[in-house]
């Protein structure tokens, strides 16, 4: 893992978002931090788990609240800019208009666009373009460990406005594009979610028990998506 990236915690979640836990040798008190769709504790380096546990209980109604605001209101600009944040698959990445740039191209943490009146198009494009070797990956990988890896047929991305993924009876898989402004896990959950229809064409008990197999904790993402999905879809 990255330095400076938030490890996992234990199995916290608030409003079915997962708590991320970032520890620090140079931190002396405990704070939560709220922003759309994931909270992040940090917590100095030797805190025992049960200090942490009770300090994200004492805090768990606040979180909820900021949350729920968060998700009423519109999550990306209603004008791409210049400075604005922009979230791919867990990471928070910064637009940056540059002259002479043709194509859009991320360095680092910035992601550099053509400036155009259409940022939109340019975000979105940038998008599709990097997540879909990424979902394949995923899509190949659950598929493998379903042992239903011959059943895959072509992995794409779509646009629909009504469903995050489909498995077609052939075995053809699509996510949607907008996925990857989730955070990792969410996006990851949706693959392995069309993946299992390869072996149960339906929602019964056993395909949610191949679904539980490779992926225990697969109800708080349903949740997050549930509760947040919306907010994807802006453009």
């Amino acid at each position: 893992m990255p330095p400076g990236r938030p490890r996992s915690s234990p199995p916290w979640t608030i409003g079915g978002v997962p708590v991320h836990l970032r520890r620090s040798a140079r931190r002396r008190t405990l704070a939560l931090q709220v922003r759309p769709g994931e909270v992040v504790l940090y917590a100095p380096l030797r805190t025992p788990e049960a200090t942490l546990s009770a300090f994200v209980e004492a805090r768990r109604d606040w979180a909820e609240r900021h949350l729920r605001t968060f998700a009423a209101r519109q999550p990306f600009p209603a004008q791409w800019q210049d400075g604005s944040p922009y979230p791919f698959l867990g990471e928070a990445l910064t637009v940056r208009l540059v002259a002479g740039v043709r194509l859009p191209e991320r360095a680092g943490n910035e992601l550099r666009l053509p400036p155009g009146p259409d940022l939109a198009a340019s975000l979105e494009a940038w998008s599709r373009r990097e997540a879909l070797p990424i979902f394949r990956g995923w899509v190949e990988e659950y598929a493998g460990a379903l042992e239903a890896r011959d059943r895959l047929g072509r992995v794409g991305l779509s646009g629909a406005r009504t469903r995050w993924g489909s498995c077609s009876s052939r075995g053809d898989i699509r996510l949607h594009w907008a996925l990857s402004r989730a955070p990792h896990e969410v996006a990851r959950y949706v693959a392995l979610h069309e993946a299992a229809h390869l072996l149960e064409f339906n929602h019964s008990p056993r395909y949610w028990a191949h679904v539980s197999r490779l992926m225990p904790e697969h109800a708080r993402w349903r949740a997050w998506l549930r509760g947040h999905g919306q907010t994807l879809l802006t453009r």
